[in-house]
């Protein structure tokens, strides 16, 4: 009775934009190609709850799916960054707290709201403001993250042409085939934009298990090449303290650029078999502590394999003609590639609903023109992360960039959620157990703007002094 009650409050001003159910993709924006969870349309009766297919050990998997990625490569540059391997591992722990934290206050949010995607979620429980700003936000961050996925691509791609036309890595770039701006566009426009044109993208589910093998055989790469190192290979110095506690700080975008998978968590709740929060916590604990180890045991072991000598993408510190990592970087390829549709589509979908709820239009109204529109944002979109990717070679400046927005879906969107339905609720609980959840939301929204204000101003500060 009581979350039927927080149920009306919190979606007392939903539909202040005259949103409709039908308007777009919203419907399927950022819904995990492997999760199967029934529309809210198909809902036998109103208040029944739902039942989804995904079960708890299926659950854990595909959020460990959507946690790992090619984020792993920038762990050993955190570790270095944040001045060795205890301030590296006390910092992700503290972090990890928080961040499991914000995917079930998330989930909380998602049943009194009866919403199912993340800004669903900010839109009923937090307002139209704050969900056009969540919109954005995610647009920018599916977009800077396209960017950085181009650039690994042309990163690992140099490394295995260097080897394939078995010449030097300054030598193979004599030639216009090795040329990175020409193999990274050649690839782009073979394989990504094809893929990411179509209107939907459940085929991509199929890649997933391919990926997920990939992360793994990289962070086993990463470790076999520490215990066992190649004899070219030196570490450079390794520190064993932060200099700062400002260096430990600028660790954090990567951490959080890692560890984001609250925009894809809220479908994934809803399509368990008992979207339970109680059992959600469960979930994303093992889920959590799993991509720790992971990132752990690649983040120790590149870091003390190179030391601050490591590259923000630590494949590239390894030789060219290894073939292990050659294979690893292959994978990683594989990986981009299959990812940068599904990013895509997310982005898109937010701009096309956020279109469609200013014109006031749904999209059956004229199948063609939806057709022409997507077409002509998909290429604009490829385009312009193509171009960006061309002249920004350096990918620790875009992880830092969407690193601070990754902090704002980790904390300050579920921090603002808390502190709103807290307050429409602040009736129904004790005074003392509300204080401390209102207490707990700032503080979530503090780090968050915390970390992306820090990210900001050092980007900008980085551009000043190029």
């Amino acid at each position: 009775m009581a979350m039927a009650q927080t149920s009306m409050v919190i979606n007392s001003d939903y539909g202040d934009w005259g949103w409709s159910s039908d308007a777009g993709e919203r419907a399927r924006l950022l819904q995990s190609p492997i999760v199967d969870g029934a529309s809210k349309g198909e809902e036998e009766e109103p208040g029944a709850t739902s039942r989804g297919t995904t079960s708890t050990l299926g659950a854990i998997f595909i959020v460990v799916n959507a946690c790992l990625g090619a984020g792993l490569l920038n762990f050993p540059a955190a570790f270095s960054t944040a001045g060795g391997v205890a301030a590296g591992v006390v910092l992700q722990i503290v972090m990890l707290a928080f961040i499991i934290s914000g995917l079930v206050i998330l989930a909380y949010c998602s049943q009194a709201s009866n919403e199912r995607t993340y800004q669903e979620v900010v839109w009923a429980v937090c307002g139209k403001l704050t969900g056009v700003l969540c919109e954005l936000a995610i647009a920018v961050y599916t977009f800077g993250t396209c960017i950085a996925f181009l650039i690994i691509i042309g990163d690992q791609q140099d490394k295995i042409i260097a080897v394939l036309v078995k010449e030097s890595e300054e030598a193979g770039s004599s030639h216009w085939y090795t040329d990175r701006k020409f193999t990274i566009s050649l690839t782009a426009f073979l394989f990504i934009l094809p893929l990411s044109i179509p209107r939907e993208i459940g085929f991509q589910k199929y890649a997933s298990s391919l990926s997920v093998l990939g992360t793994w055989y990289v962070t086993a790469i990463i470790v076999i090449k520490y215990i066992w190192p190649d004899k070219e290979m030196a570490p450079g110095d390794i520190p064993t303290r932060p200099t700062s506690w400002m260096a430990v700080f600028n660790a954090m975008p990567t951490i959080c650029f890692g560890f984001q998978c609250h925009v894809s968590s809220v479908p994934v709740f809803n399509s368990m078999r008992q979207p339970k929060v109680q059992t959600w916590g469960g979930v994303v604990t093992a889920a959590m502590v799993i991509a720790l180890c992971v990132y752990m045991g690649t983040g120790i072991c590149g870091f003390l394999t190179f030391g601050v000598s490591v590259n923000p993408d630590v494949l590239l510190s390894y030789p060219s003609n290894d073939v292990l990592v050659a294979i690893a970087r292959v994978f990683i390829i594989i990986s981009v590639l299959t990812s940068y549709p599904i990013l895509h589509f997310c982005g898109r979908a937010v701009l096309e609903g956020l279109w469609l709820r200013y014109k006031g239009e749904p999209v059956e109204e004229d199948v063609a023109r939806e057709r022409r529109r997507r077409v002509l944002q998909t290429v604009t979109w490829f385009l312009l992360t193509l171009l960006l990717a061309l002249f920004i070679p350096d990918i620790g400046k875009v992880i830092s960039i969407i690193g601070g927005l990754a902090a704002c879906f980790i904390f300050v969107f579920p921090g603002l959620c808390l502190i709103q339905a807290k307050l429409s609720e602040i009736e129904e609980v004790k005074p003392s157990s509300w204080w401390a959840l209102v207490s707990y939301g700032v503080l979530l929204v503090t780090l968050g703007a915390f970390i992306f204000g820090q990210t900001t101003t050092n980007a900008i500060f980085m551009n000043l002094t190029a």
